[in-house]
């Protein structure tokens, strides 16, 4: 397994959230110019946007919860060496439920569905953390190579003088 491969799912996963914030801004700040909502009435987070923008911050606020838990596993495998196919896969797969979860929010929002996307997207998340664990504890070594912190630190130094 390459870095890259490992990445990839990561920058997806960031891609949706970005995606999502510049949609919801772009939402919050038309609502404003418009009139539909008054800066007064939301200057201090109260909640009184319309519903489809609510929907849009409550799709855009989800991928700042369990998703920390999904870069955590997967720069720790990285940076570990403990990748492997298995939790690749499974990263996919986690990124394919946020995609469908928040697609789910700024649409129907229809909570059983929703809630079965956020279960089965946890459920591959808990495995590749039990995968990773027991690799880390119990396994050999995995396909990636160690990244070289050390000489990660030396190049990072020589550019910053």
């Amino acid at each position: 397994m390459g870095a890259t491969q490992v990445l990839a799912p990561i920058f997806a996963q960031v891609g949706l959230t970005f995606g999502l914030l510049i949609w919801m801004g772009r939402l919050r700040v038309g609502a404003v110019r418009s009139g539909l909502v008054r800066a007064g009435d939301i200057a201090l987070g109260q909640p009184n946007w319309p519903p489809h923008i609510a929907q849009a911050n409550n799709a855009f606020r989800s991928q700042l919860e369990l998703p920390v838990l999904f870069y955590l596993v997967s720069m720790l495998s990285l940076f570990t060496a403990r990748g492997s196919a298995t939790l690749i896969v499974l990263a996919w797969f986690f990124v394919a439920t946020r995609f469908l979860h928040a697609l789910i929010i700024v649409t129907t929002n229809n909570v059983s569905r929703r809630f079965f996307l956020y279960v089965a997207g946890l459920a591959a998340l808990f495995l590749m953390w039990v995968i990773f664990g027991l690799d880390l504890y119990l396994g050999n070594a995995g396909a990636l190579l160690p990244l070289d912190v050390d000489a990660l630190g030396g190049a990072l130094s020589r550019n910053v003088e």
